[in-house]
């Protein structure tokens, strides 16, 4: 198999459950920026060799990614099909955020002032792609998709790739930041 097809030639490219749509169209500028998001976060679980913990959660989120991209890139005339936590974002995925940025949360004392990234190379890419995380949300927020959890599961990565930054930079940092 090829990894071409020159079907997007034209300008345009198929979405999940058929369809074809400008590669400008919202629903793609929503995606791009989604990829962007997990291609940083690939980056980001690169780096974290020496945290199991934290390259398993990124993983996780990457393959979260998959099912928030394939509900983004379905015509609203087929969200019928969309599969929950298969094709579709649910509440469980984002509760799963929050248990994860909780976990993380109680075992470091948060900062008290604005941080400045690149402690160390872990932290630095977690904050790249907290960043870029936060870019799709804003993207995501301008393609409203009628009661979809998109933006919400957004929004909470952002907040845990935020955490495990945090969590990243170690007990000296944190314990060194906060005697200043």
């Amino acid at each position: 198999m090829r990894i071409y097809t020159r079907g997007g030639d034209d300008g345009t490219t198929g979405l999940y459950f058929g369809g074809r749509v400008a590669k400008s169209s919202d629903p793609i500028e929503v995606n791009g920026a989604v990829d962007e998001a997990q291609a940083a976060l690939g980056w980001a679980r690169s780096q974290a060799t020496g945290s199991p913990r934290l390259a398993a959660l990124l993983l996780d989120v990457q393959r979260d990614l998959w099912v928030l991209m394939a509900e983004v890139a379905t015509l609203p005339e087929n969200r019928h099909k969309l599969t929950p936590g298969q094709s579709s974002v649910t509440h469980e995925m984002i509760d799963r955020l929050e248990r994860e940025i909780d976990g993380l949360s109680a075992e470091i004392e948060m900062p008290r002032e604005f941080i400045v990234p690149g402690e160390n190379p872990v932290s630095a890419a977690l904050d790249v792609a907290r960043t870029v995380v936060r870019r799709a949300e804003r993207t995501a927020v301008g393609y409203p998709l009628e009661g979809s959890l998109v933006v919400p599961y957004l929004n909470r990565l952002s907040d845990l790739t935020w955490t495990m930054a945090r969590w990243a930079e170690g007990p000296e940092h944190r314990t060194a930041r906060t005697s200043r």
